[in-house]
């Protein structure tokens, strides 16, 4: 079994997640135990949504089944699309053939690979998913949508408030969430999956009462 990291790692500082790792005690300090506290977005780097971030009264994070977030995965290679493309039905129709129902689908761009995260220019000039596209995934009968892109145009109009954009310019969140998809946002290193199916695991830290949470997601190759 190959296990493959598929998370963007936590760096201090980031420019618009702003985490915060402060030492509360210290062996420098001759403290018996070495301890820290972060504060972050749960929104922050590779992370899940809770169906509560976008629909008013949606179930929680630590509510939903683990199922939710681990499965068959299918990865679709998207990398021929750069900056300022968004991601049409015809890439999907042309390199998606392999997405069975029931799959969480990995969309691949390698924007990852192009643009650093921790620049502005990773969310103001990435592809983006097209309305299109996303209704083309919800008749193929996917659970899951992963991506290595800012997935929404709104991302790219707003980085830092994107939630003064129109509801309907979060597309990924307009489309799927009505319709009980699960989303995980960030992904990484999905170039480095060697197989077009693998089994992909992001499980949410189980907060309660919270709209999403940060995660270790992998891909395992067999």
């Amino acid at each position: 079994m190959r296990i493959v990291d598929l998370s963007h790692r936590i760096v201090f500082p980031h420019w618009r997640w702003k985490p915060e790792l402060r030492v509360t005690s210290s062996h420098a300090a001759g403290e018996l135990f070495q301890s820290s506290a972060l504060t972050m977005s749960v929104h922050g780097f590779t992370h899940v949504d809770a169906p509560g971030h976008f629909l008013p009264g949606g179930a929680a994070i630590a509510d939903l089944p683990l199922e939710r977030w681990a499965g068959d995965a299918a990865v679709v290679d998207l990398s021929h699309r750069g900056a300022d493309e968004g991601i049409e039905v015809a890439d999907l129709e042309a390199r998606a053939g392999h997405l069975r129902a029931g799959d969480i689908a990995l969309l691949r761009t390698d924007w990852d690979r192009k643009a650093d995260v921790a620049s502005r220019e990773f969310w103001t000039r990435a592809p983006w998913t097209t309305r299109d596209a996303a209704e083309w995934l919800v008749g193929r009968g996917v659970k899951a949508v992963g991506y290595d892109y800012p997935p929404d145009p709104a991302l790219r109009m707003a980085p830092e408030q994107p939630g003064t954009i129109a509801r309907e310019h979060h597309v990924t969140h307009d489309v799927f969430f009505p319709r009980d998809i699960a989303v995980i946002e960030y992904l990484a290193n999905l170039d480095q999956l060697r197989q077009p199916r693998v089994l992909f695991l992001a499980l949410p830290l189980k907060l309660d009462g919270s709209d999403g949470s940060p995660v270790r997601a992998i891909g395992l190759e067999l």
